[in-house]
């Protein structure tokens, strides 16, 4: 794969995410191909990949800086939220992110 190693996200990790999001109500999870989609208020907003926690680019959630990456080759950049330790910031996130997704 042009010398980039892709690996399934492991269910620790997955579960840490969700621990992280339970600020929120109604958070699903939906494994996809050794990954993972998350919505919110049946809302996708992003997903668990690699072991990295990704969300849509939006122009709502720009503010907070996230650095934009590939979830896989051939996918569309979405923003690495990389602060998942404040459960305060993504519970922000995911509801900015669902904002414009919502339109």
């Amino acid at each position: 794969m042009n010398g980039v190693d892709y690996m399934a996200t492991t269910k620790g990790y997955k579960n840490y995410i969700l621990e992280q999001l339970n600020l929120l109500d109604d958070i699903t999870c939906r494994p996809m191909m050794g990954e993972y989609l998350l919505y919110h208020n049946g809302v996708l907003f992003g997903g668990i990949y690699d072991d990295r926690l990704l969300v849509k680019i939006v122009d709502s959630n720009k503010e907070y800086g996230m650095q934009e990456t590939i979830p896989y080759e051939g996918a569309k950049s979405m923003y690495l939220v990389e602060d998942i330790d404040d459960k305060e910031k993504l519970r922000d996130i995911v509801i900015d992110t669902c904002k414009d997704l919502k339109k």
